[in-house]
């Protein structure tokens, strides 16, 4: 029975995203485009921070070579972001405000248990400090983790993300 209702509530749930999405009252930080389902905007889903908490925010601390010590990044896992405007293909093409591109494969935030962090240490990160929206992958949790591959897919300042 516990479990018929955990699979009720999870189609009710996707069938709430389903289509058009609640639009944001705040600024726009992210705007995602390219092969998705759900949209808001001209065919694209934009999201300002509380829109971004909205879908559910996680915790983890680790190491990185962009900051001493262990800081503790909060934000929103990037899988679910991605189920959220359905996105379907392989890879994603994020952009950062100074136009810097990366791609990641799409696989990559299941695995890894990405997210797209909005705070550091409790507080949301400041553009002087690589926000306000980082990619950020559990580097302390798998080793293999640990090298330029993954840290050149861990873009800060993100502002785009076009799923293709």
């Amino acid at each position: 029975m516990r479990l018929i209702v955990l699979l009720l509530s999870f189609v009710i749930s996707t069938q709430a995203w389903a289509g058009e999405l609640s639009k944001p009252a705040g600024k726009v930080l992210l705007t995602m485009s390219g092969n998705i389902q759900n949209t808001n905007e001209d065919g694209k889903a934009v999201f300002d921070i509380a829109s971004l908490e909205k879908l559910g925010m996680v915790s983890f601390q680790t190491t990185s070579p962009w900051y001493d010590g262990r800081p503790t990044f909060t934000g929103v896992p990037v899988q679910k972001l991605m189920d959220y405007v359905g996105a379907k293909g392989t890879v994603v093409k994020v952009t950062a405000l100074n136009d810097y591109t990366t791609i990641i494969p799409l696989n990559d935030f299941k695995k890894y248990n990405v997210i797209l962090a909005l705070k550091i240490n409790g507080e949301y990160m400041r553009i002087r400090d690589k926000g306000p929206l980082f990619i950020v992958y559990p580097y302390d949790s798998i080793p293999e983790l640990n090298n330029q591959i993954y840290y050149s897919r861990s873009a800060w300042q993100v502002s785009k993300m076009t799923i293709e």
